[in-house]
């Protein structure tokens, strides 16, 4: 009878239970129904009767990004051009000049020619303005014009080129371009091994694997492992990778969404290389993803230290969905949790300010790591041991993303020779000298002081303020602009180490910035020296 009793009870619930999910399912789909029909109802008035002639592709691309701005940036539209750019990236191959080239509002900028490849071997160099690619001037082309560059194998194309205010031409035959996960790894002393993996496409953990084995074959006992400028990949290479070092079965990551089949647990599959190999992962603001995957659940596992300053923070996993007309939708499906638990996401693109932009993540929750020692999510990795010469603020980023540090060192590539990679000596003399190029050219950036105070006086009239209050304010700006050029010498170890970096790659290529490191790099000379303390190693993971 009680058996009879819960039956009877229980499929009122399930009733009640499928009810209310069903009705929610009805109600998402007629809204979703609803708001498609609208809109297709409006992009077929508007492209019949507009006065003017209308051109519905661009104004669907134009609908469908902007719809997809209001949730985060990583979910995006790839048309048939992107979805291909997108299967190169994680491929690691393609075919092209082989250079590094950012596309501007109306011109092509050489930023890094790749060692030995067609660009490089056509003579084009960092600062290079692409002005004419074919018959194409860069400056009419709508889309990203370095698409352009891009074509069969063995095919030759036309560049003209702007260097130090000359025009010049050249042709260069396209060829296979590698893109190497591991461009880097060499011994730093008899017994500690080095690796920089610079991104995780598909050739992530064959080739940090083959360079660890290589390395334990030539002595090393401890291993640096450089995450810095890592900015992911795919995320089945980030637990392979962490699956070197740890064994089978572990635990590294656990993927949680409102769509039940994307909730997933990934533990290492295979047997590891090292269980035993001391272990120091680099890591700075621009280590993203897939490196905060294997820094973060490493430093979980209490099987590395992890050294430099707090990784970028994106702790949200996409899927490409494949769409009509060979086209993709690249959408965030669920946020991923590193071993202890923990989410590192650091902006809420959900809950924005009053203007619109994603909020940081300022309280934090705290874990523990297998051994005990507490962690926090919320705001990327946080290493063991921060290094201050990595960690970023909002003048250096301004002189980065306003070209301002790759101009000066382009001005110092064609004003200086240098040899070899060791006789660089950035001097305090070489610094007051980038201290008057930025002077004299049209950098500027605003505080976010600054920015606040004019926003203030803005919202009130002069009327309320009076004439004395106004020159106080004007005053105060001037002293404001006045102390961001003296921020240059408050930030000048930062700044300096940027710089050389960019100078040393004009040099001598990517290659010998990796060797410069060597030597003259801080975190890879701490990361060294703690290597080599194995009392105080071991402490800091415990």
């Amino acid at each position: 009878m009680q058996k009879l009793i819960k039956n009877r009870v229980l499929v009122p619930v399930l009733a009640i239970t499928f009810l209310i999910v069903g009705s929610s399912f009805k109600s998402d789909f007629f809204e979703i129904a609803k708001q498609i029909e609208i809109f297709t109802t409006l992009f077929k008035e508007l492209n019949m009767n507009y006065v003017d002639e209308t051109n519905p592709a661009e104004l669907m691309d134009t609908a469908i990004k902007n719809m997809l701005n209001e949730l985060d940036p990583y979910t995006k539209f790839l048309n048939e051009q992107d979805v291909e750019a997108y299967k190169i990236n994680n491929a690691g191959e393609y075919s092209g000049i082989g250079a590094l080239v950012r596309s501007y509002e109306d011109r092509l900028l050489v930023i890094e020619p790749y060692k030995g490849y067609p660009a490089d071997k056509a003579g084009l160099k960092a600062g290079d303005e692409i002005i004419k690619i074919g018959d194409i001037n860069v400056s009419d082309f709508d889309d990203n014009a370095s698409e352009l560059l891009k074509g069969a194998n063995n095919s030759s194309v036309a560049i003209t080129y702007k260097r130090q205010g000359k025009l010049n031409t050249t042709s260069i035959k396209r060829e296979a371009i590698e893109v190497n996960a591991v461009p880097f790894y060499k011994m730093v002393d008899d017994k500690t091994g080095y690796i920089v993996l610079s991104k995780f496409n598909a050739k992530a953990s064959s080739q940090t694997k083959s360079a660890l084995i290589d390395l334990k074959g030539k002595g090393a006992e401890k291993i640096i492992l450089d995450l810095r400028g890592n900015p992911g990949g795919l995320l089945s290479e980030a637990i392979k990778v962490t699956n070197l070092f740890v064994p089978k079965g572990e635990l590294i990551v656990t993927t949680k969404s409102k769509v039940k089949k994307f909730n997933s647990e990934y533990r290492t599959r295979n047997k590891a290389v090292d269980l035993e190999i001391a272990l120091v992962i680099l890591v700075n603001g621009n280590s993203a993803s897939a490196s905060e995957i294997v820094s973060g659940s490493l430093q979980d596992l209490d099987r590395a230290v992890i050294m430099g300053a707090r990784s970028f923070g994106k702790g949200l996993v996409q899927r490409p969905m494949k769409l009509t007309y060979g086209t993709q939708l690249k959408v965030t499906i669920s946020r991923y949790y590193t071993s202890s638990g923990r989410c590192i996401q650091s902006l809420d693109y959900w809950n924005r300010d009053e203007n619109g932009k994603a909020v940081r993540n300022t309280r934090f929750n705290e874990f523990k790591t297998r051994n005990g020692r507490k962690v926090q999510d919320g705001g990327g990795v946080l290493p063991d041991i921060v290094i201050d010469e990595l960690n970023t603020n909002s003048l250096t980023k301004a002189l980065v993303q306003n070209n301002v540090i790759f101009d000066y060192a382009t001005d110092y590539h064609y004003k200086n020779k240098l040899e070899k990679v060791v006789d660089l000596t950035f001097s305090n003399s070489d610094f007051n000298a980038f201290k008057n190029f930025v002077s004299h050219s049209d950098f500027s950036y605003e505080t976010k002081a600054e920015k606040a105070l004019k926003e203030a006086m803005e919202n009130e009239s002069e009327e309320i303020f009076g004439a004395a209050v106004q020159e106080h304010y004007k005053s105060l700006l001037i002293e404001i602009e006045k102390s961001k050029f003296n921020a240059l010498d408050k930030h000048q170890k930062g700044i300096q180490k940027k710089l050389e970096d960019e100078i040393v790659k004009r040099y001598f290529y990517r290659e010998g910035l990796y060797q410069y490191y060597l030597t003259h790099d801080e975190a890879i000379l701490a990361a060294t020296e703690l290597l080599a303390n194995e009392g105080k190693y071991s402490a800091i993971l415990q």
